[in-house]
């Protein structure tokens, strides 16, 4: 993961630094340092883990095909059709 994937799915979900730091358990300086990163981003496995883990609960798929990305995910309740009666 890039800091520039992590900026803009945070962004994406409309989620602030201190609410992703929350959902995830990392300090809210870890995470800024995290977003600073213009390349891969050089931290603990396990803290992006949490980090990648917390986004993409929320919603957020990372792309790597034709360059780092982000998109969000369809939620399954709006792929089934509704019934009426």
């Amino acid at each position: 993961m890039t800091g520039r994937q992590l900026r803009a799915g945070r962004v994406l979900i409309g989620w602030s630094q201190v609410a992703l730091a929350k959902r995830s358990r990392v300090a809210i300086g870890t995470l800024r340092r995290m977003e600073s990163f213009s390349g891969a981003i050089g931290s603990r496995t396990t803290t992006l883990s949490q980090v990648q883990a917390a986004l993409e609960k929320a919603g957020l798929v990372f792309l790597y095909d034709g360059g780092p990305g982000v998109q969000l995910r369809i939620a399954a309740a709006s792929q089934k059709p509704s019934r009426k009666s």
